[in-house]
């Protein structure tokens, strides 16, 4: 029996200041939520294991701060990523507003040439009931860009799991497309970006 291919996966989440970005990672790697996290300042990270398509992944998930003041030293934890979530608040018309700018940012950054660069939005903070953003206003934004959408909570656990590994598999899916290279095990250095690119010249 083959062992299971090992892959590294750099993701980002990244959306305006509030909007849960904090409150949705940890409810996916730790399936805990918290009223009250401290404001993120530049990045944080978290992994988690998983186990798709017959690949394990080692996601390293960036979770960045959304503040205006951040927003230059955020952007250098682009490069070099496999994926992006972008996350806004249903009930916060001026970060579903946002979306446009954080979507530039990241694309300036990774791969511009690029287009299939995996992203999905996150509308989230659905179990609140003074909604600001009509569900098909926000997939209407989506459909023209070509990103999955998905109405999220990170309070009560709401399509959270399946909003991370659609990602994951999308980011996937492209490192697998470089070249066709797909490794047995991780690279030495353990960091699937320098990988690719001492063997594609991508990063």
């Amino acid at each position: 029996m083959n062992p299971r291919k090992k892959v590294d996966l750099k993701l980002i989440i990244i959306g305006a200041l509030g909007v849960g970005k904090t409150s949705l990672l940890h409810q996916y790697v730790h399936k805990t939520f918290y009223e009250d996290y401290q404001t993120t300042l530049g990045a944080s990270i978290l992994s988690k294991i998983i186990i798709l398509d017959d690949t394990t992944l080692k996601l390293q998930i960036w979770d960045t701060g959304g503040q205006e003041r951040f927003r230059s030293m955020v952007s250098t934890f682009y490069k070099g990523s496999d994926g992006c979530i972008l996350a806004f608040d249903v009930t916060d018309l001026e970060s579903f507003e946002a979306l446009d700018t954080w979507r530039g940012d990241v694309l300036a950054k990774t791969i511009p040439m690029e287009p299939s660069y995996p992203m999905v939005v996150l509308g989230n903070k659905i179990d609140l009931a003074d909604r600001q953003v009509p569900q098909e206003v926000a997939q209407g934004w989506c459909k023209e860009k070509d990103i999955p959408y998905f109405e999220v909570s990170a309070k009560n656990d709401i399509n959270v799991v399946q909003a991370f590994e659609m990602l994951a598999s999308r980011a996937l899916s492209r490192v697998s497309g470089y070249g066709g290279i797909i490794f047995q095990g991780c690279p030495e250095d353990g960091k699937l970006g320098s990988f690719r690119e001492q063997h594609t010249g991508l990063r």
